[in-house]
């Protein structure tokens, strides 16, 4: 699929540019050509990708937080944009938990403005709306959730995402289900997402290596807990290849849509910080025995991608150990020189890119 005919010299909004995904997701449709304006209330980490990559003087940066309504709206009429790619929200669980109203506000409303934004737009445009794989009522079957199941999450982070969805979902009936609507737009689901250029606290991969690069032992919450790992990249694509599928066929208005991992893949976390001690010296670990109160995380999460695989043509391709390589080639890089990490990011951009065009993907 030719990514750059769909995407030069395209108008293209991403919300939550400054965070992990968002930074990549820029790097990636900049390289097409897009024409970008971000949108994030504030830079989220300390390191950030998105510094690194110095994309501030490449795109138009707003700080603008989503709660602020007015502006979001004046700025998505002057843009007139092409395409809209919501990633911005508050999305640590164990934050969730100890700030409960600003991950309410954050998920729900900040959607909500969204969605009245792309309402106010008086020409066509293609939305992806990224929720989460922690929507469905986890009830941690093996079969993996597909996107008919019941939707249903009971802590602050979930229940907000899940939320979001029936929002979502009220403003394509009610507005944007017109055959004359400017708006089609489509649901991405992704499973747990790892890769370089991720500083964010209480996420497996940067406490790893925040931890052992300074000699020290890393804290394990869940350490049998099984995650639907797959690499940033994959689950970019997939959003990409959404965005695309959504032009072409309107018919995937509304529609809702899983990007994870094969069915069979079945990691732990302990699995996971295993196969990383190979590739890095001084490597332990231990139990956080420590609980907040109310703090709960499901054992088994796994999502069904069928629906993606068949009507969007989109799989994961990277093996585990092609995942885990390009995340410790990635932070190598950077403790070595961080100066190289722009260098780093745009190499394994293009081996993806690569792999793409041998998949016929």
């Amino acid at each position: 699929m030719n990514f750059e005919k769909y995407f030069k010299n395209k108008k293209v909004i991403i919300t939550g540019h400054t965070g992990f995904k968002g930074s990549w997701l820029t790097l990636w449709l900049k390289m097409y050509g897009a024409k970008i304006v971000g949108v994030s209330k504030d830079i989220p980490t300390n390191p950030s990708h998105f510094n690194e990559l110095n994309l501030k003087k490449k795109i138009v940066d707003k700080r603008i937080n989503l709660q602020n309504l007015k502006k979001l709206k004046n700025l998505f009429v002057k843009t007139k944009p092409d395409f809209v790619f919501h990633l911005a929200a508050q999305a640590i669980m164990k934050k969730a938990y100890l700030k409960p109203l600003e991950t309410w506000m954050s998920n729900l409303n900040g959607t909500l403005n969204v969605l009245e934004s792309l309402k106010s737009l008086n020409k066509k445009c293609i939305a992806v709306i990224i929720t989460s794989d922690k929507v469905y009522k986890n009830i941690e079957t093996k079969r993996g959730y597909k996107e008919t199941d019941l939707l249903g999450g009971y802590d602050p982070y979930s229940a907000s995402k899940g939320a979001a969805e029936f929002l979502i979902n009220s403003y394509v009936k009610s507005y944007f289900g017109k055959k004359n609507s400017k708006i089609t737009l489509g649901i991405a689901r992704a499973g747990n997402v790892i890769g370089g250029g991720d500083w964010s606290l209480d996420r497996l991969i940067p406490d790893c290596m925040r931890s052992w690069s300074k000699g020290k032992k890393v804290f394990l919450r869940k350490p049998n807990s099984t995650r639907p790992w797959q690499h940033v990249l994959e689950v970019l694509a997939g959003y990409i290849i959404l965005a695309i599928k959504l032009k072409d066929n309107k018919k995937l208005h509304g529609e809702a849509f899983n990007f994870g991992p094969a069915i069979y893949h079945k990691y732990r976390v302990i699995d996971v910080v295993k196969i990383i001690k190979k590739d890095w010296k001084d490597v332990s670990w231990k139990k956080n025995k420590k609980n907040i109160k109310h703090y709960k995380e499901s054992n088994l999460l796994k999502l069904n991608s069928k629906k993606s695989n068949t009507i969007l043509n989109w799989r994961c391709i990277l093996s585990f150990n092609q995942t885990t390589k390009l995340v410790l080639s990635w932070y190598k890089s950077y403790y070595s020189n961080a100066q190289d990490v722009k260098k780093t990011s745009l190499q394994q951009l293009m081996f993806y890119e690569n792999l793409l065009k041998k998949k016929n993907l």
